[in-house]
């Protein structure tokens, strides 16, 4: 079969499109026939490498997808042969304290398809049945793939880590990310007000068409927090919602009210940065780590998301032979939305 692996860690030259053998079930797994598989950040630093990674070579790329199940190995009763079904990608024993609380994803041996088992970028891959869910019916293939990973981050630091209830006020670093609309998708979803950021004031217009209530260029405003402040009358945001990581650190503390949450789950800017810790404990500021979701935040996020008819948003769609292409287009960060791969 084919799929998009790498063979060692490097540049972007990593990364083929070639053929591997297809793989069968095991016990409480399900054969997949993908239909359309997107693409993630994870699939960049999985191919630059970091300390202590291994993975078995080649390795496929990828963590969400949307397919078809076509064989079942034994003991599944999650699926049947012929469900239509999408990934939820976090990875867990299901044994130990975290797992019995329902918090998957805080486990010591978390993992993420794509990463810890080989990934979604193929023709046909073998998942655990109990992390298959079905696909929503008004969604096409693609948009079905673009839902998964960045869509449970989002719903967990909304929801569950955050604590949003509706008509709070939400900022949203970095506009045009998967992880980024999907919060202003749901934040709106929970009739929110948000104010979105991007050195793009094209991405900036596409946002607002999307339900942003107000948008700041950070490459043209001097003090990002203070505009903040201005747009909230001086209040500032209930929750600061950040996948950039240290270079929206200090503007988070300058843009939340008193008593406001900031919610992390990325460093794409550096994972360093200086605490004011004054700041922290005079306004009593909440901040939270985050990581995907849990089981039960992918099940509301994709009842939610069919119950409102909600669309994810793709910015292309490439066939699977174009996997190294899709993910320079990524890396160069010119996307709005998810880009997604076909496959078949």
């Amino acid at each position: 079969m084919k799929a998009v692996v790498i063979r060692e860690h490097g540049g972007p030259e990593c990364v083929r499109f070639e053929d591997i053998p297809a793989p069968t079930p095991g016990p409480g797994e399900a054969l997949i026939e993908v239909r359309a598989a997107a693409l993630n950040h994870l699939d960049i630093w999985v191919r630059k490498g970091r300390p202590g990674m291994k993975l078995q070579y080649p390795h496929v790329l990828g963590s969400d997808l949307c397919g078809e199940v076509a064989a079942l190995g034994s003991g599944v009763d999650e699926v049947s042969v012929g469900d239509e079904v999408v990934l939820n990608p976090g990875l867990s024993s299901g044994k130990g304290e975290y797992c019995f609380r329902g918090e998957q994803s805080e486990e010591p041996g978390f993992g993420i398809v794509g990463l810890s088992r080989s990934g979604t970028f193929a023709e046909k891959v073998v998942m655990p049945a109990g992390n298959l869910y079905p696909k929503p019916a008004h969604l096409t293939d693609e948009e079905a793939a673009a839902l998964p990973l960045a869509y449970v981050t989002a719903w967990r630091m909304l929801f569950s880590k955050a604590r949003m209830v509706p008509g709070e006020t939400v900022l949203i670093h970095g506009i045009g990310g998967g992880a980024a609309l999907a919060g202003l998708q749901l934040a709106k979803l929970a009739a929110g007000e948000v104010i979105v950021t991007s050195s793009s004031d094209e991405k900036l217009e596409r946002a607002m068409a999307l339900g942003a209530d107000h948008a700041i260029n950070y490459k043209t405003t001097p003090d990002v927090g203070a505009a903040v402040k201005e747009l909230t009358r001086g209040r500032g945001v209930d929750i600061a919602f950040d996948t950039v990581g240290a270079a929206t650190w200090a503007i988070n503390f300058a843009s939340v009210r008193r008593g406001g949450r900031i919610v992390h789950c990325g460093i794409t800017t550096g994972p360093t940065a200086e605490v004011n810790i004054q700041a922290l404990y005079w306004n009593q500021v909440s901040v939270h780590g985050s990581t995907m979701g849990s089981h039960e935040d992918f099940r509301r996020m994709v009842k939610a998301v069919a119950n409102a008819r909600m669309k994810p948003v793709v910015d292309s769609v490439l066939p699977l032979e174009k996997g190294p292409e899709a993910m320079a287009r990524m890396e160069a960060g010119e996307q709005f939305g998810k880009i997604v791969l076909k496959v078949g």
